[in-house]
């Protein structure tokens, strides 16, 4: 196990920060105690006066592992989405390095979110295996692609090159969403041959533009601008997909495009994804921004070249029975909390091998509940309490 160790004076408590990310805090004479018997290892592992926060966020996480029967089905915060296509999404992880601006799901250290969830490696593929193994025996020659995106920036997750590499053997196609900034050439170099595309998040090139658009002011587009050019040589395909926020980067989009036709983005799919920027609940606004309807969005994409409107066919993306839904919309059913969610107000539920978020509670883990389904999308679950 790697981790460094620190006393936090002013919190009076000892801190282990266990692959960079996830930070394990302990009442200080409480460690004492235990480290007469115990190894900090086994301190860290087993202690149940301990707990665990996201180090980059700064928010409480949840570590789930197969052996806390917590299911990876259900909640779009972390574990495996399957919207009835071929293309799986796999989030290993939530939390970001970053604050952008426009961000639909308020990432980052200033952020409404109270909660953060990292899964184990080991338990994250063996559902990934049982999900893909449903979808071959029911859809016949197909590509299935695992799509490795979520809440925050994917590159944090401690184990990110052994998933990628494992789920390789198990998809035809596997890709990534990033920011770019925790790249580097070396960790690029090792991925070529397991990683088939990369998705990359970069919303202007003009560099304090693209620091405005992040919302930190360490934010260096070279760097990303850099780490592209060394996908692009690679054998990884290499996607640029800004946001565009009218008001802040109108004038950045065609540039975007101009350096990824030069550095040679999109050897195999489409090299633009251009996205419009929708004002979401509760993701961020940005002030001063006139939203673009859906039509004057697409005709403006159509004004600066073709093939910029994308489809799901651009990507082999075809649909696929799905899952198997647990619950119906209306029905009425009594859950336990088991964690947190991620806002004040929202806990989350456990039933029939499915996650539930329940929003507008007062309720504590641990807590029964009675709850009425409002939504099964996708075998997404959201619950108001009855």
């Amino acid at each position: 196990m790697k981790y460094t160790k620190f006393i936090d004076e002013e919190r009076k408590e000892v801190v282990f920060r266990v692959k960079g990310i996830i930070e394990v805090r302990m009442d200080r004479k409480i460690y004492e105690r235990y480290a007469r018997k115990y190894s900090d290892e086994e301190i860290i592992s087993f202690s149940p006066h301990k707990e665990i926060y996201n180090a980059i966020t700064g928010r409480k996480m949840y570590y789930i592992t197969e052996e806390s029967e917590i299911p990876l089905i259900g909640h779009t915060a972390f574990g495996i989405i399957d919207r009835g296509t071929n293309l799986l999404q796999v989030r290993p992880i939530s939390g970001c390095n970053l604050n952008c601006i426009f961000c639909s799901v308020d990432e980052g250290k200033s952020s409404t979110r109270v909660t953060d969830y990292m899964v184990d490696v080991d338990y994250i593929l063996h559902k990934f295996e049982e999900v893909v193994d449903y979808k071959r025996k029911h859809c016949r020659n197909i590509s299935i692609e695992a799509h490795i995106d979520g809440q925050g920036e994917p590159f944090l997750y401690p184990e990110i090159e052994e998933l990628i590499k494992k789920l390789k053997e198990m998809a035809d196609i596997v890709s990534i969403q990033t920011n770019g900034l925790p790249l580097n050439e070396k960790r690029i170099r090792r991925l070529e041959g397991y990683l088939d595309r990369v998705n990359l998040s970069i919303h202007a090139v003009d560099g304090e533009i693209a620091k405005r658009m992040s919302g930190i002011s360490f934010y260096n587009i070279e760097h990303v601008l850099k780490m592209a050019e060394i996908i692009a040589s690679s054998d990884i395909d290499l996607l640029l997909a800004p946001v565009w926020v009218p008001g802040y980067n109108d004038g950045e989009i065609k540039k975007i495009m101009e350096f990824g036709r030069r550095i040679g983005a999109g050897k195999k799919w489409k090299a633009f994804g251009i996205q419009k920027y929708v004002r979401y609940r509760f993701g961020r606004k940005p002030e001063g921004v006139k939203i673009m309807d859906f039509k004057t969005f697409y005709r403006k994409l159509e004004e600066m070249g073709e093939g910029l409107r994308l489809f799901p066919s651009d990507f082999g993306i075809v649909k696929c029975k799905s899952l198997p839904k647990k619950f119906r919309v209306g029905e009425r059913v009594k859950l336990t909390l088991e964690m947190e969610g991620r806002v004040k107000g929202e806990m989350i539920g456990v039933g029939r091998e499915r996650l539930i978020q329940v929003i507008d509670t007062s309720k504590r883990v641990g807590d029964a509940v009675r709850v009425e389904i409002i939504r099964n999308k996708h075998n997404i679950y959201v619950a108001r309490e009855i």
